[in-house]
């Protein structure tokens, strides 16, 4: 991944250093877009590689979930198991006599298990043999079990296997719509700390644009003043705007330095590279009908699988309740040969057979109310989880249809916004015009500052209410709109592994 990110980095300063141009050469820095900063962040964030790290850990989940359920070759046994002693050895008479004894024993067992989660029966096949030498009597004897085959069958119990295959599936396509989510989250995010310093980036200009003007009306006040043509209030009036747009620069500066530390931290950016981010105006304003959002949304979010995960564990847990209510029982049954012989060849030959059945049983006479009070609290618990998800859903569905229709209710604001900035924009250079020749009042020439700043600052808003509306709303459906298809993303991690983005290898 790591590798992976490097290559994208490359590529993306590649193709910014080829817009950028002659401005970085005598600039020093790369200009950024907003897509830049959000393919930064994608690729190599410390966030991304959170999703990724965590998408990973559910992916071996789901396949160690699936293991359990597969056949499991299995061998066991002691090799080798020495004992020199004395041991109590009961006589016929029932009395005890401690004997000496020595013997040196190897045994192995080689046994096929498989579990039936529809059942939650356990079955196995195993083969074993036992070596036993007597080291006193200088005997050696052999036996074993040639085949068996056994089986453990829960009776009127609570069938654990058969509720996690309906559960960790859904577990599983969680993590999967999560970790788009997540990557579409981390898009949002980028977004945000772009117009944070987009915003402190512009107030940083103007500041700079304002000290300028300001220093240039001081030259000429002082030509006035020399001339006896401007009065000494109007003089300190206009000193008093360089001093305040020193302090507005200086101000800016240091929030410029805070604003540049946290974008790059958040994108994984080299802290010594100067970047300078360029205004979005590559808006797409396209209509959103929202019976495709809704649907989009319902399908891909991890919420409409969590909403079914969530009733199903309900009825698990009451199911659970009422199973350890009342009676339950294990039958164990086993079929198979067993032999003994002075050499291992000889327990193959003409083995016995063996049989083994047991049924083990439990029922609780007295508990005082327990089982039925398990059973009251599952049965409330699983109500309020419907009662629960229900609000959810309505809720997301809400959520869903609001953001369209804001979104749909952006284009005007935008317009509106633009047009007040380029209004604003020329009113200031006439009225710094009109204020160089003496038409105008530095109090006039204040408010028209003042009006242009606003605006500017209004239509970045506007911009930034756009844009994260935008990335909401694919957040919210994962759903890319303007490409009309389903956003899908690799997790690097996992390559080679998943032969299906679209579904668990269930």
């Amino acid at each position: 991944m790591v590798r992976q990110g490097n290559y994208v980095l490359l590529a993306i300063l590649i193709s910014l250093g080829m817009q950028a141009g002659a401005q970085k050469t005598e600039e020093g820095s790369i200009n950024l877009s907003l897509q830049n900063v959000i393919d930064l962040a994608i690729h190599q964030s410390s966030s991304v590689r959170y999703a990724q790290n965590r998408y990973e850990n559910y992916f071996w989940r789901f396949k160690n979930f699936q293991a359990q359920f597969r056949p499991q070759l299995v061998v066991a046994g002691n090799l080798p198991n020495y004992y020199e002693g004395t041991e109590p050895v009961k006589q016929g008479d029932g009395s005890i006599e401690f004997r000496e004894v020595g013997r040196f024993n190897n045994n192995v067992d080689l046994s096929v298990k498989q579990s039936i989660p529809q059942t939650g029966t356990k079955i196995y096949v195993s083969s074993s043999v036992i070596r036993n030498q007597d080291l006193l009597k200088d005997e050696i004897s052999f036996s074993g079990d040639p085949y068996k085959i056994g089986f453990t069958q829960p009776v009127f119990a609570y069938n654990w296997m058969k509720w996690s295959l309906k559960t960790e599936p859904l577990v599983y396509d969680e993590a999967r719509k999560d970790f788009v989510e997540t990557i579409e989250e981390i898009s949002r995010n980028a977004t945000w700390h772009f117009f944070e310093y987009l915003k402190v980036q512009t107030n940083y200009k103007l500041a700079e644009n304002n000290l300028a003007n300001s220093e240039d009306n001081l030259r000429i006040a002082e030509t006035k003043r020399a001339l006896g043509t401007i009065s000494e209030n109007d003089y300190s009036r206009i000193r008093l705007s360089v001093l305040t747009a020193q302090k507005s620069l200086s101000q800016a500066s240091m929030d410029l330095k805070n604003a540049d530390f946290e974008l790059k931290s958040y994108i994984g950016l080299d802290q010594n590279t100067k970047i300078d981010l360029v205004m979005p105006l590559n808006m797409y304003l396209f209509k959103v009908d929202p019976e495709k959002a809704l649907s989009e949304a319902l399908e891909n979010r991890k919420e409409t699988t969590q909403y079914k995960r969530r009733l199903i564990e309900a009825d698990r847990n009451l199911t659970k309740a009422k199973r350890g209510n009342g009676l339950s029982a294990t039958l164990h049954g086993s079929y198979g040969t067993s032999n003994i012989a002075y050499d291992w060849p000889g327990i193959y030959d003409e083995p016995a057979k063996q049989k083994y059945l047991r049924l083990s049983f439990s029922i609780p006479i007295l508990d005082w109310g327990k089982s039925s009070s398990n059973v009251k609290l599952a049965e409330s618990k699983r109500d309020l989880v419907v009662f629960d998800v229900e609000r959810d859903r309505e809720d997301f569905e809400r959520t869903v249809i609001v953001q369209v229709e804001q979104f749909g209710l952006l284009k005007e604001q935008l317009e509106i916004a633009r047009e007040a900035d380029n209004v604003a924009g020329n009113g200031y250079q006439i009225a710094l015009k009109k204020f160089q020749n003496g038409e105008i009042s530095i109090t006039d020439l204040n408010i028209s500052l003042s009006e242009r700043e606003k605006a500017k600052r209004d239509y970045i808003h506007s911009l930034e209410t756009y844009w994260m509306a935008y990335y909401r709303l694919r957040e919210l459906t994962l759903y890319d709109f303007e490409k009309d298809q389903k956003i899908m993303y690799d997790n690097p991690l996992l390559h080679g592994l998943i032969k299906d983005r679209k579904e668990p290898d269930a």
